[in-house]
């Protein structure tokens, strides 16, 4: 059973990187070329190589992908080298593939739509193969290199990468489009944090009241969500108290509010956002006793 749920799991990561890489390269087509827009990472470079020498873009990508590849197993080890094998050749695959299938095919000529729907759709493609436990390859394997032998933070040394990538594009585009190019690379950059958390945000509610044991009975019950009472001490009175220690849906969050406002107007409450939860009830399903 625990080998067909793993080769399940396997197939599914697999088909989520050939999306993600096909969403990528279809939203380089679509919206990032026609558009003149820059970018960041291997494809930034690929943009500038290919004015400057006419090499094409998928070719240069899928040779600097592969050079970096062979970097990133002998530095970094096998384990991560397959998690970008995939992506590797499929990036500059796909990219030749809509090229010569889509070609002269222009859905808008708004810049500004362009740079919308280039952040948009790189920033989901990005997301999509990350949450697979897979690598995109290129750009992000010389910050961990350099972090390995200098200990220089990957995001430092990825935002300098980025920023000398962006300024050799300026040398052969519009001062206009090296600003919607700032645009593009901040919408898939939020786009990206937001798909990474995706499905995995919940809020956390503590509550401190007088009437604590119903407000404990009726989340258990209305809402069906497990609490936590934690004992706690009053800083001015030093008075003991209990306070409820619950997470829930973000949907939820209102129906809990009536349900304690309902019990105690006058009970303290403290709601905040948490980037991820795992456990019974959530990542497991739950046990009744």
């Amino acid at each position: 059973m625990k080998e067909m749920k793993g080769g399940y799991q396997t197939v599914i990561s697999l088909a989520a990187v050939v999306a993600g890489n096909f969403l990528y390269a279809l939203t380089v087509k679509l919206f990032l070329l026609p558009a003149g827009l820059v970018t960041g990472g291997t494809t930034g470079m690929a943009l500038t190589v290919n004015y400057l020498t006419g090499i094409p873009i998928s070719g240069f990508v899928l040779v600097f992908n592969v050079i970096m590849l062979l970097l990133g197993y002998r530095v970094l080890g096998k384990a991560f080298a397959s998690t970008t094998l995939a992506s590797t050749f499929l990036y500059p695959a796909a990219l030749e593939i809509f090229d010569r299938t889509l070609e002269g095919v222009v859905l808008t000529e708004d810049v500004l739509l362009c740079t919308i729907f280039s952040g948009l759709g790189i920033g989901i493609a990005l997301g999509i193969v990350i949450r697979s436990g897979a690598s995109t390859g290129g750009m992000d394997i010389p910050p961990l290199v350099l972090k390995r032998f200098f200990r220089i933070p990957v995001s430092v040394s990825m935002y300098a990468f980025d920023v000398c990538i962006l300024l050799s594009q300026a040398v052969f585009r519009k001062a206009e489009n090296i600003l919607y190019g700032i645009v593009l690379v901040m919408i898939y950059t939020i786009v990206l944090d937001k798909m990474l958390l995706m499905g995995t945000t919940r809020t956390e509610v503590r509550i401190i009241s007088r009437k604590s044991e119903q407000i404990r009975d009726a989340i258990l019950k209305e809402l069906d969500r497990g609490v936590t009472m934690l004992d706690g001490e009053s800083g001015y009175l030093h008075n003991r108290t209990q306070m409820i220690f619950s997470v829930i849906s973000n949907r939820e969050l209102p129906k809990v509010e009536r349900i304690i406002r309902g019990i105690d107007p006058e009970s303290f409450m403290v709601v905040s956002r948490v980037s991820e939860v795992k456990g019974r009830g959530f990542s497991l399903n739950k046990k009744y006793q």
